[in-house]
């Protein structure tokens, strides 16, 4: 099975209204309610794709409680906590496709609720054939954590792939995943480059076994030990991007699971993170528009630095 850790899981509540003007109401005109955070839609993407995942982080409270009743497809090993797990919302503009997103910080971890997740981490890694870490560090959760369950996943024989930013990035990346996959954003903060191709192979630099950069609508970078790709989709799409980076994890998990090559990997990341664009709300996708965008996606490999 497929493992995905979301340490901060979040109800996710999707507002649509006509337009969204700033200082004034809104007649909302449909409200979308289920489980979120990246490593829950990484886990949505992966199951409807035909994989076994379980679902493992922190949840608590009554919006706990009505998050895990919103899973569906996927094994629940959450961990309950004392504190309530957060909501997100996002507000979608119908006249643009534009979303405002707004996050809740998430439950405050005691330490005692940390080393508790950890010997369950522990147990899960042993019947994992792959894991995701995905995320923000809710309040009270040590920054290196992602650090230490990459460890732990490297020494239980488990590939591992970071989907995080900030210091948890930084600290991550040095314990050497084996898949780390920034935005844009994420990969400039990390290198302080926001040249792509010098700063994806920066980041390889320091410590992970490969670099899936994301760049929004022009698609996917990757430093690998085989070589450097870029990814790219045969024309833009417009619709709601919320959750079309967890798309892109979901098929870089499928393909190494499954042992393909990094284009193969790569152009279905792309295709599956546009069909998810598509998609009303994040961790859903377009099965008929996947298949369409796979077979346009242009892959060109870069020589290698000097």
């Amino acid at each position: 099975m497929i493992l995905t850790v979301t340490l901060n899981t979040a109800l996710d509540l999707t507002y649509r209204v006509e337009r969204l003007v700033p200082h004034s109401s809104h007649r909302v005109t449909t409200v979308t309610e289920r489980p979120g955070g990246k490593g829950l839609n990484v886990a949505r993407v992966l199951t409807a794709l035909g994989h076994d995942v379980t679902v493992t982080g922190f949840v608590g409270g009554a919006t706990g409680e009505a998050l895990r009743a919103g899973l569906s497809g996927v094994r629940d090993a959450l961990f309950p906590v004392l504190g309530s797990t957060r909501r997100t919302v996002a507000v979608v503009d119908s006249s643009s496709g534009d979303t405002t997103q707004l996050n809740e910080p998430g439950p405050l971890i005691t330490p005692s609720e940390w080393s508790a997740f950890l010997v369950s981490y522990e147990h899960l890694l042993t019947s994992a054939s792959a894991v995701a870490l995905c995320g923000s560090l809710p309040p009270g959760v040590p920054v290196g954590a992602y650090a230490h369950l990459v460890r732990g996943a490297r020494a239980a024989g488990v590939p591992v792939l970071l989907d995080t930013s900030g210091e948890p990035l930084r600290r991550g990346i040095a314990a050497r995943p084996d898949i780390v996959k920034p935005n844009a954003d994420e990969l400039a903060e990390l290198t302080g480059s926001w040249e792509p191709l010098p700063a994806t192979r920066a980041a390889r630099r320091r410590g992970a076994h490969a670099v899936v950069a994301s760049l929004g609508p022009n698609g996917l970078l990757a430093a690998t030990p085989d070589g450097t790709w870029q990814a790219t989709p045969a024309a833009r799409v417009s619709g709601n991007p919320t959750g079309a980076g967890d798309s892109a994890v979901a098929a870089l998990l499928a393909g190494l699971v499954s042992g393909n090559t990094w284009p193969k990997r790569l152009a279905s990341a792309v295709a599956l993170s546009a069909a998810t664009v598509l998609a009303p709300v994040a961790g859903e996708f377009d099965a008929k528009a996947y298949a369409e965008f796979e077979a346009g996606v242009t892959v060109v490999e870069h020589a290698d630095a000097a």
